[in-house]
């Protein structure tokens, strides 16, 4: 009996560890807070401390002209770069599909920043405050002239000093005009 009372009581302790670590982690391994929201104040996510604007951009039929996507981040947080310095880091990415005889020719992202945080072991790159995207845009030459709301979608992910919330994206309009 003196022999399992160890193995009884490690069993034990090891129980009570991985209950309360389990609380802070959500099934995929993304960490969420660990204190619930009260009432009437709004839950943080990546998509909350993301603002985004997209100014018109021209394109002949037939050509290529860049529009930019103006990224905001909250003070306090960040977004992980493009490319995340670890693979299992979500990218922020731009995703469009071919639409109206516009395509997506290629995205630019920024230079990042190199910050480190208590909780990641290594220094991370991530954009924090305003950056900006460069989407390279193509007109077939048979696009119809006039006025083209090109949807795209913007993929993030956000953190704060201490945790990092899950995924998200946000909805944008590129507006184009086809001459």
């Amino acid at each position: 009996m003196s022999r399992l009372l160890p193995a009884l009581i490690l069993s034990v302790v090891m129980a009570a560890a991985f209950c309360a670590c389990s609380n802070s982690l959500k099934p995929n391994g993304e960490t969420a807070a660990s204190s619930p929201t009260p009432a009437g104040v709004p839950k943080t996510t990546s998509e909350s401390v993301v603002k985004i604007s997209v100014k018109s951009v021209e394109i002949p039929a037939g050509g290529v002209a860049d529009a930019t996507v103006h990224v905001t981040v909250q003070t306090g947080y960040h977004v992980n770069s493009n490319p995340p310095t670890y693979p299992y880091l979500k990218a922020t990415e731009l995703h469009m599909a071919d639409t109206d005889g516009i395509s997506l020719k290629s995205v630019f992202y920024p230079k990042p920043l190199v910050r480190k945080f208590a909780f990641a072991e290594k220094p991370l790159h991530v954009y924090e405050g305003e950056t900006s995207l460069t989407v390279t845009l193509k007109a077939a030459p048979t696009a119809k002239k006039g006025q083209h709301p090109i949807p795209a979608k913007l993929s993030i992910q956000a953190c704060d000093e201490q945790v990092c919330y899950p995924p998200g994206s946000k909805d944008i309009v590129i507006p184009v005009l086809i001459k």
